[in-house]
């Protein structure tokens, strides 16, 4: 599923788009979903906070005041 804008200041129906798929997504039962949706991808369930090939660390993985791991 792709969610695309068109414009950099959206629109109120635009948003309204987006809301609805959100929504509709939400209220799906966890095993409705596709698999990507609800598991982590591989390199994440491995326990590795950066992706392979990627140059920093996923957004989920950062932490926030410079701590290192």
């Amino acid at each position: 599923m792709t969610i695309r804008l068109l414009s950099g200041d959206p629109t109120p129906e635009e948003l309204a788009a987006v809301l609805t798929v959100l929504h509709a997504l939400a209220s799906h039962r966890a095993e409705a979903l596709p698999a990507d949706v609800v598991r982590p991808a591989p390199w994440a369930r491995a326990g590795r906070r950066v992706r392979p090939g990627g140059r920093g660390e996923a957004g989920w993985a950062r932490r926030s005041g410079g701590v290192s791991p």
